[in-house]
């Protein structure tokens, strides 16, 4: 796997014993080749020429790894969407997502990730882009909808993905919809520039 990879042991059940795989994790972990960010999760560090060290780990990428380990259906939500879209320049204190699995808080590194039980019927059967799109949509509401936004979220994906965005989202609110549409319509447009 590349640099970055967060990972926790039930990934590697199908190679080994409960027993054998801690302990190969933990010695990986001695010689520095792997790092434990919290109790039963990992990563594989990518490294940092600048800090000669390791870079953070992604809290994204390690709220997925959490959500994975617990068989957990997750969305970002509020300003955690907004961020992962480009909407928010502001690395936020608490990465915050809806889940159908249990309230839980882990603190990584001073940050916070915080899963909230929540049942989501708008996203719960859209992939990952569509949900993260329509939360970040939904939390900067109607009215701060302008040509910055829409221009934001048409770079958001390929112009080619769009289509597949609009379709999976065809239920969620009509004003949302609509605003999915626009964004869409813009990537088409700035990929017909390029």
């Amino acid at each position: 796997m590349k640099r970055g990879w967060c990972f926790t042991p039930k990934d590697f059940l199908d190679l080994g014993s409960r027993t054998a795989i801690w302990q190969a994790l933990s010695r990986l972990e001695k010689k520095s080749v792997i790092r434990k960010l919290m109790r039963g999760v990992y990563d594989y560090p990518e490294k940092n020429a600048f800090l000669e060290g390791y870079a953070s780990p992604d809290p994204d990428r390690v709220a997925r790894t959490i959500a994975r380990g617990n068989s957990w259906n997750i969305v970002p939500d509020g300003t955690t969407a907004l961020n992962l879209i480009g909407l928010s320049t502001q690395i936020p204190a608490e990465w915050s997502y809806l889940t159908d699995g249990q309230n839980r808080r882990y603190e990584l590194d001073g940050i916070r990730i915080v899963f909230r039980k929540r049942a989501n019927k708008e996203t719960s059967e859209l992939s990952k882009d569509s949900a993260i799109l329509v939360q970040a949509i939904k939390t900067l509401g109607k009215d701060a909808i302008d040509d910055r936004v829409l221009k934001k979220l048409g770079e958001y994906l390929p112009a080619s993905s769009w289509a597949k965005i609009v379709k999976e989202c065809r239920y969620v609110t009509g004003w949302v919809l609509e605003v999915l549409k626009q964004a869409a319509d813009r990537a088409t447009a700035m990929e017909g520039r390029a």
